[in-house]
């Protein structure tokens, strides 16, 4: 069964997606900061990360920098209320797959979902 981390600050934002993705059929995980996030990757190494942008020690940028640091082999998919182009540029470039708008349209997220996990072969 594929392996999903939700990083959220916001556990009603935490829970609709983890809802989703077990639904999908994915075995989940929740992470409420980006230190437990980070913990939580190097523990499991899972094949999906839901990345909030805007939550607390460290955001979302900087997962994702320490991410690319350590060359890590995870598809991940930017989660944010509201994205600037330079913001979105960077998170392209430190291997973000994919972006959802929050508020989350699950349909939307089991399309993503469904792409990444065909990405990996999962």
């Amino acid at each position: 069964m594929p392996m999903l981390i939700v990083a959220d600050d916001s556990m009603f934002q935490r829970f609709q997606s983890a809802k989703t993705a077990k639904e999908a059929g994915y075995e989940v995980i929740e992470a409420k900061d980006g230190a437990e996030c980070l913990r939580l990757l190097r523990e499991h190494h899972p094949d999906v990360l839901l990345l909030d942008l805007n939550m607390p020690d460290p955001g979302g940028v900087a997962v994702l920098e320490a991410l690319a640091a350590e060359a890590a082999e995870i598809r991940v998919c930017v989660v944010t209320a509201d994205i600037q182009e330079t913001t979105k540029a960077r998170c392209l470039e430190l291997g973000a797959r994919a972006f959802l708008n929050k508020p989350v349209d699950h349909d939307v997220l089991r399309r993503i979902l469904a792409d990444l996990l065909a990405e990996c072969g999962c």
